[in-house]
């Protein structure tokens, strides 16, 4: 029998990453990777992980705030069509790229797999706030996605960033933020985002 294909999942922290061993068939365990808060410590963690393990699929999830005109629920789960570095976002591309693409068969198995999920870019910020004065706006933050999957595209490993809402960008009292919903979203669906990756890497 042919070996499952090697997920990485990685999240900045303990609270957003699942415990492979908790998972039950027919989703094969993980390799689950903390790589901190920020782009920066994302960018490093990704890089090792993927020099260690040499994955064949990366699925990068966490929580994220939203724009409070879009409307999404606490809990609410958001593939990411697109990544956007927005703190680079006013530099010309060939200093550094500032926005990734995602594969369109990537997210349509994603899209399938998890049917209520809504399909929206996601903009990367070294800040809570620092996407709602960019000029490519984004309606979900967080902040260490497009250096994951800036890691994933150099070494030419699928990836995927899915994201559980747990706030309101604009909301600064984070007494107000949803923590608890947003950790149990991402971590009850990761294990059908690690088998939406496997499915996808067998038939490819």
């Amino acid at each position: 029998m042919p070996l499952a294909p090697r997920i990485l999942v990685i999240a900045a922290t303990s609270r957003e990453l699942a415990v492979p061993d908790a998972l039950s068939a027919p989703t094969a365990p993980f390799i689950g990777v903390l790589c901190g808060v920020g782009p920066v410590e994302a960018a490093i963690a990704a890089t090792r992980a993927i020099e260690a393990h040499r994955p064949d699929g990366i699925v990068h999830v966490g929580i994220a705030g939203a724009r409070r005109a879009a409307a999404l629920a606490p809990g609410s789960l958001v593939i990411g069509s697109a990544s956007h570095y927005t703190d680079l976002s006013a530099l010309p591309a060939e200093w550094a790229p500032s926005r990734l693409t995602s594969d369109p068969s990537l997210l349509e198995a994603f899209s399938r797999g998890v049917p209520l999920a809504r399909v929206l870019p996601i903009g990367t910020s070294a800040r809570v706030g620092g996407t709602l004065s960019d000029a490519t706006p984004c309606d979900v933050e967080a902040m260490e996605g497009f250096s994951v999957l800036r890691a994933a595209q150099l070494a030419g490993i699928p990836a995927v960033e899915v994201r559980a809402i747990s706030n309101e960008i604009e909301e600064e009292d984070r007494a107000r933020w949803h923590f608890a919903t947003a950790f149990d979203a991402i971590t009850t669906v990761t294990p059908t985002l690690v088998a939406t990756m496997q499915e996808l890497l067998r038939r490819a």
